[in-house]
């Protein structure tokens, strides 16, 4: 697999927190979470609730993790992790969006085609200090 891809470790990533990953394609530029399901199998989805697309579930020290659930800490919502449905809040309903990866020897790496690269950590592109606001 491309280095570019990898994001972390199988083993960084446990059931009951999060993981934040950048994904990068040119100049453009998301955030995901890696977190593991029930069944053992690691998920990438968004970082950020449905509601409100400013807002990160996982601010980088991990989102709240509640009985197999993902928890939105601004608004309460919470999405089941099996799926990313939310089932609880202003979003009910929605789905958090996902993203392709693939894990090879012992690592996670992003393969959906729509980026090129991956790499650990929150975005340098969203200013922390404006909550999560994109400043231009």
């Amino acid at each position: 697999m491309d280095e570019d891809r990898r994001i972390a470790a199988t083993d960084e990533v446990s059931a009951d927190e999060t993981l934040v990953f950048t994904a990068k394609a040119g100049f453009e530029t998301t955030e995901g979470l890696l977190t593991r399901r029930e069944d053992g199998t690691v998920v990438a989805y968004t970082n950020y609730c449905p509601h409100w697309r400013d807002v990160r579930l996982d601010k980088g020290s991990s989102a709240l993790v509640r009985d197999g659930e993902l928890v939105c800490q601004k608004h309460g919502a919470t999405f089941e992790k099996r799926s990313g449905d939310c089932n609880f809040g202003p979003c009910e309903g929605a789905v958090l969006d996902t993203f392709e990866i693939a894990v090879e020897d012992s690592a996670i790496y992003l393969v959906d085609d729509e980026w090129d690269a991956a790499e650990p950590g929150l975005s340098e592109e969203r200013d922390l200090s404006s909550g999560g606001r994109i400043d231009f």
